[in-house]
């Protein structure tokens, strides 16, 4: 299995959606939807050309990306009804990935990330 890490970017965006989660639903909340992003994380480095992933390079050279809803089998805390992130990445090196951004499913990527992402 492949290691990850973090952008900057990535790691202010995750921040932000914890700090949102926790305003709007709780602090109970925020552990639940943690724990979907880091299992999402983990299932992208395991396998990350897995069929629910979608091949970006049309837009962003190397660049895929993960809906966080088809990790809610492998969180380790409670369901999380109806998650709403997407996390885009790509591979760094051999057995590195880069998670590049974490952003809302309505949100264009192309307006929130560019070709040297």
């Amino acid at each position: 299995m492949a290691r990850y890490r973090l952008s900057e970017p990535a790691k202010a965006d995750i921040a932000l959606v914890l700090r949102s989660s926790e305003a709007m639903h709780g602090a109970e909340a925020r552990v639940r939807y943690r724990a979907l992003l880091t299992a999402a994380m983990r299932r992208i480095a395991a396998d990350p050309h897995g069929r629910s992933t979608v091949d970006l390079s049309e837009l962003f050279e190397g660049v895929r990306s993960f809906h966080i809803r088809h990790s809610r089998s492998e969180s380790r805390e409670a369901a999380v009804g109806e998650p709403v992130h997407v996390i885009f990445y790509r591979a760094r090196e051999t057995g590195l990935i880069e998670i590049v951004r974490v952003l809302h499913e309505r949100m264009e990527p192309g307006r929130h990330m560019t070709a040297a992402t």
